[in-house]
């Protein structure tokens, strides 16, 4: 008989480590390159994580002098945070990475006109990881064709239901 773990079955996208996903990046941007960044946090914020209190919706990452921060992340403080500290739920937040990843990104900013916009953030092994994409800007007609592509897509499966 062979021994199986634990977490044999389990696989990276189970729905129980996703702490928020940001939505609205695939309908505003062409996602080109995804990259996984450590989060430094404060107490009080991983307790908000851990209840999903967690909204990226409005939140773009910074690259400066050799740094990248998430800003506009809003972390609701639970309210049985502690009272000698005062929790700031939109602080600036430094993103963890490699020199070699962060000189790629801010290349791409800076001569490419590439956008770093959060996508999703989640737990791994412990700790919160932020899954970052290298983005371009999408105009309106490339949002109706998606929509019209989505549609589309929709209308098919059900025909498809139906008909078998």
């Amino acid at each position: 008989m062979k021994a199986v773990s634990k977490k044999a079955g389990k696989s990276k996208a189970s729905g129980g480590n996703v702490i928020a996903v940001n939505r609205k990046a695939g309908f505003d941007y062409f996602i080109e390159e995804r990259l996984e960044a450590g989060l430094a946090l404060e107490g009080w914020e991983v307790k908000s994580m851990r209840e999903k209190r967690v909204n990226l919706t409005e939140s773009y990452v910074l690259v400066r002098r050799g740094e990248a921060w998430l800003v506009g992340c809003n972390i609701t403080p639970l309210s049985t945070a502690s009272t000698h500290i005062r929790p700031d739920p939109t602080r600036t937040r430094k993103l963890l990475l490699h020199r070699r990843e962060l000189s790629r990104l801010a290349g791409s900013v800076d001569r490419a006109g590439y956008t770093v916009v959060p996508l999703q953030l989640y737990w791994k092994r412990g700790k919160a990881k932020l899954e970052i994409g290298l983005a371009k800007g999408k105009q309106k007609q490339d949002k109706r064709a998606d929509k019209k592509e989505k549609d589309w897509q929709r209308q098919r499966e059900r025909l498809l239901k139906h008909k078998v």
